[in-house]
């Protein structure tokens, strides 16, 4: 019922505006010919023009209006915005006869304007005209997002501007008797103001055009995704917005926005879910058509193992791998190891490759950061026990180790040297109160402190203990020591 009315309305507004374009016409045509003023003749021009962009408005709407099928499957909406680029090259093409004209009158003949008092009753009345269709072209455009009807309307709104030119123009005509000694150039006026018409058309002309260029180009409405991404992401089980794509065809956005939902969630729930984003976009948006697609979102543990399998593919091995979630999708932080005994330039290849191979395959990877080091050294080299050796080295470990804010004591500090390469392994304790996010920035101090102390270590692990309970030193022989990150303590 209500699109049936939108479209009587917006016939009923299109046809008025051809009545009132064919009067206006009409009347201009006639007063010009009997006062010879270009202003005015340019002025009938000007709405003889509206008048066939009325009546293209006119078939545009009625034809918009058709529902959309088999050929046409986003509706017939793209008419309005054709219909508006059309009118925008009549307009142009009527500025160039205007400029023409006013030219030659300016600079190679002399044409005596009569500004009798039908010259301007003609402009008033039109200005009149012009601005009642204007209003409810405007408000019949806003109200059902017509392109057309607004096209139609700035029509009429320039007429409004380029009227009251022309008027001021007569009147500088008939100053021109009052004032002989400025006649040659008073009665140049109205050629003037025929130039000044002409700009103001081509000014409009232009802003048209490029809008209605954007909208048969399908370029979104400038913010209009923002607001959208926004308004899904406040809906409730949306754990990530993915792509959205807006077109415009007539008074209709086509919306289509991809939304990420928890794996689990059963199949009618997450139809639900699609449900409430496209009630909430239509609140946003009227007048649109809303297609949600819904997919899983992915886990941290599935992103993680997604990684080591790429990784593996390419014969490296990732450790420390983490996922941070972003507005856009996730951002992946990791340490890549490569083969010992590359050369800088080498491993980073390497990591390049790796790098630009997960963009490929991992779908909503915002970025990748890769930490480069050398690979552990197979177990056809096995490592040795050197804590004893390096006896000193221990001790200025322990030493620096507990000189870094919150260590309450540091022991079990072990060396092992692999080829030419050492490892170094220490037990911190700090206060048992402390979180987890603490403990991990001071164990991050301690390693960063030593690893600018001591650069030909390959590898500081820090693990750390409550002070409370800090048990870790009188394991019974042969258990295994476990790191702070949850793998074997190398000591």
């Amino acid at each position: 019922m209500e699109t049936t009315q939108a479209h009587r309305e917006k016939r009923a507004v299109a046809l008025s505006s051809v009545l009132a374009a064919i009067f206006l016409t009409v009347f201009k045509l006639v007063i010009g010919l009997t006062t010879n003023s270009l202003g005015i003749l340019s002025e009938a021009a000007h709405s003889g023009l509206d008048l066939v962009a009325a009546l293209i408005t006119f078939l545009a709407v009625r034809t918009s209006d058709r529902p959309a099928d088999r050929e046409h499957p986003f509706g017939h909406g793209k008419v309005e915005n054709f219909s508006a680029l059309i009118e925008t090259f009549l307009l142009l093409a009527t500025c160039v006869w205007i400029i023409y004209e006013a030219i030659d009158r300016l600079f190679f003949k002399t044409v005596e304007v009569e500004a009798s008092v039908w010259a301007f009753v003609v402009m008033g009345t039109a200005i009149v005209v012009d601005i009642s269709r204007s209003r409810a072209l405007y408000r019949t455009a806003r109200r059902y997002h017509s392109q057309a009807l607004e096209a139609d309307a700035l029509h009429f709104s320039t007429d409004i501007w380029s009227s009251s030119v022309v008027i001021v123009g007569l009147v500088l005509v008939r100053l021109a008797d009052l004032f002989p000694a400025q006649r040659f150039w008073l009665l140049r006026a109205d050629a003037v103001a025929a130039l000044v018409v002409a700009g103001i058309v081509i000014w409009i002309s232009l802003q048209l055009g490029r809008r209605t260029v954007d909208a048969l180009l399908d370029r979104a409405p400038e913010g209009l995704e923002e607001r959208i991404r926004a308004v899904i992401a406040g809906v409730e089980h949306v754990q990530e917005c993915g792509p959205i794509r807006l077109r415009i065809a007539g008074p209709t956005t086509f919306v289509e926005a991809t939304v990420r939902v928890a794996s689990e969630m059963p199949a009618g729930m997450a139809h639900e879910v699609a449900n409430q984003v496209e009630e909430a976009v239509a609140r946003l948006c009227s007048h649109c058509d809303v297609t949600v697609h819904v997919e899983p979102a992915p886990s941290s543990d599935s992103i993680v193992g997604e990684v080591r399998a790429i990784a593996a593919e390419a014969g490296l091995s990732v450790h420390d791998v983490h996922v941070h979630p972003m507005a856009e999708g996730y951002q992946v932080d990791l340490d890549l190891e490569v083969p010992g005994g590359l050369s800088l330039e080498e491993a980073h290849r390497l990591a390049t490759r790796f790098e630009e191979r997960m963009r490929t395959r991992m779908a909503n990877l915002v970025s990748v950061e890769t930490h480069i080091e050398a690979a552990p050294s197979s177990p056809g080299n096995p490592g040795h026990d050197v804590t004893s050796a390096y006896a000193g080295m221990v001790e200025a470990i322990r030493r620096i180790a507990e000189a870094q804010d919150g260590v309450v004591e540091c022991h079990a500090v072990r060396l092992r040297e692999v080829g030419n390469t050492l490892y170094a392994s220490l037990h911190c304790v700090f206060p048992g109160h402390l979180s987890m996010e603490e403990a991990h920035r001071y164990s991050a101090q301690v390693e960063a402190h030593l690893r600018r102390t001591f650069p030909h270590v390959a590898h500081f692990l820090v693990h750390t203990e409550p002070e409370e309970t800090g048990v870790q030193e009188h394991l019974p022989d042969g258990a295994p020591r476990v790191g702070a990150n949850g793998g074997p303590d190398p000591g």
